[in-house]
């Protein structure tokens, strides 16, 4: 799995003010989406289920932090980017090109107990992007195009979390999960375009914390439907939103 996590900045994004420390874009340790509470790096650090097994500062000039964790039990990799504030739309651009799998490249880093080098966007199965809808500001250059198959429009299935593709597609579109505010309307085109599934999205106003991604990460993980997975991130976000449980499945969706 492969998250881009573009930092909560106060300054360049058109965010609703959040404090000043949690809205730093270039203070990952505090940032809302990164090192609060609820944000990836320390949600994941801090659950039973991950080991963070190398932290990384500036993998490349728009990442500020690069965090790889294994899963304790299953023989899954999370890596992690944490993108300043200000490159927001460079964030949303390396997913959508991650997503359209025409990325390739490498993080080092202990795996299975010894060093490996762990690829990252190149061999994902699963690409996801937290943040604000930064497209709600700015509009993409150019829409990604699959690397892998000849239909620019081709998409794989949704009907369970590791869809299947019919006998005469070339290669099921990879997986994306898009936590952002109405991730599903501003994010529809370009995943097309990919030639990505979408996974889970949003159908309105959110906060995009690192508990609706671990739970959904939880069922993927397992093998879930599609719709299982979805009821799982509903769940999470019904429980530590407080809002019901009806409210978080308006919010959260899977599929086209």
């Amino acid at each position: 799995m492969h998250v881009f996590v573009a930092l909560a900045d106060n300054a360049h994004q058109g965010i609703v003010p959040v404090p000043a420390r949690l809205g730093n874009g270039d203070d990952p340790e505090h940032n809302l989406y990164w090192g609060a509470a609820y944000g990836v790096k320390t949600f994941f650090v801090h659950s039973a289920d991950w080991h963070l097994t190398v932290s990384q500062a500036h993998p490349k000039p728009a990442v500020l932090e690069r965090c790889i964790f294994q899963h304790r039990t299953a023989n899954v990799i999370l890596i992690a980017d944490a993108y300043r504030g200000s490159e927001i739309r460079q964030a949303i651009v390396d997913f959508l090109k991650a997503a359209a799998d025409q990325v390739e490249g490498s993080a080092s880093g202990m795996v299975g107990g010894s060093a490996s080098p762990v690829i990252a966007s190149s061999l994902a199965d699963l690409v996801v992007y937290v943040g604000h809808e930064g497209l709600m500001d700015f509009t993409l250059p150019e829409l990604p195009r699959p690397k892998n198959n000849a239909d620019p429009q081709y998409r794989a299935t949704s009907d369970s979390a590791h869809g299947q593709s019919s006998q005469h597609a070339q290669k099921p579109g990879r997986q994306a999960i898009v936590l952002a505010c109405v991730s599903k309307s501003y994010f529809a085109e370009p995943l097309r375009a990919a030639g990505a599934t979408p996974l889970l999205w949003t159908t309105s106003l959110m906060a995009p914390e690192a508990y609706t991604l671990k739970s959904a990460l939880d069922g993927w993980m397992l093998r879930e439907t599609a719709f299982q997975i979805r009821e799982r991130a509903a769940e999470a976000y019904s429980r530590y939103q407080h809002c019901s449980l009806t409210a978080a499945r308006r919010l959260l969706v899977t599929g086209w």
